[in-house]
């Protein structure tokens, strides 16, 4: 099955959180994850750069840490969610805040917009996507061993049914390795890069690219 991109939010067996971000592409497979200053950023691979001339929505950061949290997202409203969790709003005021001013991409595919936030201790997850017929925001209470996704087609709402109930990961680096083909996702076609952040035992997330 094609879903597109995929953003799950999770909690380790051991307690910890994890926020996880795959690309998959039929149109633009030729990008990567690059770790920046102070993000995660999915670029066009070199020699494929003019690809953003053909559309302006497949470079972007996928992945911040504010205030603690961890956020993940298909898109330009990575930052701007950052910033409102800087500022002291709440996930969920945050999430629907951006998304409801930013809107799903105007692309040829009205590609939606999703977005996830997981606490250092994965307690609580929250997932979000704005279609071309809806906004849809929702917090999970995570058990150890559970995680919940979010993506762009098919699997394009928040819900108790999207759910991985044998999710376990070692690092942030394992995480890259799990959404890119283990568990649920080994399902879903076309893996292309991913960017992931798993808190270590201190609660302070820790990030890696694939």
């Amino acid at each position: 099955m094609y879903v597109g991109r995929i953003v799950a939010v999770g909690r380790t067996c051991s307690g910890r959180g994890a926020g996880l971000y795959r690309v998959s592409s039929r149109s633009f497979p030729n990008r990567e994850a690059k770790n920046l200053e102070r993000a995660i950023a999915i670029v066009p691979k070199p020699g494929f750069e003019n690809d953003i001339q053909k559309n302006p929505y497949i470079a972007y950061h996928c992945l911040r840490l504010a205030r603690g949290f961890a956020i993940v997202s298909n898109g330009s409203h990575t930052d701007p969610i950052a910033e409102k969790i800087d500022a002291g709003l709440p996930p969920r005021d945050a999430l629907a805040g951006v998304m409801l001013a930013m809107d799903y991409e105007h692309d040829s595919l009205d590609t939606p917009r999703i977005a996830g936030i997981v606490t250092p201790d994965g307690a609580a997850g929250w997932l979000a996507i704005v279609r071309k017929d809806a906004l849809l925001v929702r917090e999970f209470a995570l058990r150890p061993g559970q995680a919940f996704y979010v993506c762009t087609y098919e699997r394009n709402e928040p819900s108790l049914a999207q759910e991985d109930s044998s999710f376990d990961v070692a690092s942030a680096a394992d995480a890259c390795d799990y959404i890119l083909g283990r568990g649920v996702f080994a399902d879903f076609e076309k893996p292309v890069s991913a960017a992931c952040a798993v808190a270590d035992k201190e609660g302070v997330f820790q990030t890696a690219i694939a």
